[in-house]
């Protein structure tokens, strides 16, 4: 049986600022790094992990430090999971897109938009994804922790629930940790999320 947990990454840089990190590696803040020590410690008190995946993005793989220390594991990079390619889009705050008419300010329509600039759609990043998939459905994988990012897991969950090309608009916590095990493809699945540390109190805070 394969149990995953997918978790997304820890406050960057970017999220304090409000930009649209896209692949630009922004690093945790030093916050973020605190927080991933106590979701760590929290976390590996309550599961027991046999590997940890990241995506190769700098943020990702910052969280998955302390975990790895804890769990004496080394982590592995994957690039399927980094985060959405926003061309030309990717470094602007939140504020500046509001003078982008071309960006798709509509979250529920960017399924097939590409942003300009050698961007990806959402169906884009769904097709990395499947191929993800595909090896977690090929073998009993025992229990993984992936470690992504915002967009990234809102087509996760899609895929887990079998709803594609329809997706989910809200987005995962900093450290908001999903808990699926798998069992057929094509299977809506239940997502059960966790929360530890500044996760915690944030969805509390809503």
């Amino acid at each position: 049986m394969t149990t995953l947990y997918f978790m997304r990454h820890a406050q960057s840089e970017a999220n304090l600022a409000d930009i649209l990190a896209s692949q630009i590696d922004f690093p945790l803040t030093e916050k973020g790094k605190k927080d991933a020590e106590k979701i760590a410690q929290e976390f590996c008190h309550d599961h027991q992990i046999d590997r940890i995946i990241t995506s190769s993005l700098l943020r990702a793989q910052q969280t998955g430090h302390p975990f790895e220390e804890l769990l004496k594991r080394e982590a592995t990079t994957d690039t399927r999971l980094v985060e959405q390619d926003l061309g030309k889009y990717a470094g602007k705050t939140y504020q500046q897109l509001d003078d982008e008419p071309d960006y798709c300010h509509d979250r529920t329509a960017r399924w097939t938009w590409v942003p300009d600039g050698g961007g990806e759609s959402y169906q884009m990043i769904a097709d990395r994804l499947q191929s993800f998939f595909e090896d977690m459905f090929t073998q009993d994988q025992g229990s993984v922790l992936v470690i992504t990012h915002a967009v990234t897991m809102r087509m996760i969950k899609a895929i887990l629930h079998n709803t594609l090309p329809e997706y989910p608009s809200e987005i995962a916590h900093n450290g908001e940790i999903w808990k699926v095990v798998l069992t057929k493809k094509g299977e809506h699945h239940q997502i059960n999320s966790l929360f530890y540390g500044d996760s915690k109190t944030a969805i509390s805070n809503e």
